[in-house]
């Protein structure tokens, strides 16, 4: 029997929650989705709707999140390394 993952909280998983944030830090689209590698139309739709991809809310959340929900997340990639192979 295959242990199931257990995902961090993800702080970021709607665009709605992404809007907020970005609205407090007081950055553009591509001033916020830059550092992770997203461009400003892609992260337009991100905050418009689309679904984020899992991975793209893991990166934000270590980019964006707490201390401790970035911390979460690292140590639950980390703790994946090598697994589902």
């Amino acid at each position: 029997m295959t242990q199931a993952r257990k995902q961090p909280r993800i702080a970021f998983a709607t665009g709605d929650a992404v809007r907020t944030i970005r609205g407090k830090l007081g950055l553009n689209q591509s001033e916020f989705w830059g550092p992770i590698g997203v461009t400003q139309s892609g992260g337009s739709r991100y905050e418009a709707g689309r679904r984020i991809p899992v991975p793209t809310q893991c990166l934000l959340t270590i980019t964006y999140g707490t201390r401790k929900q970035a911390e979460a997340a690292v140590s639950a990639l980390r703790s994946w390394q090598g697994k589902g192979k």
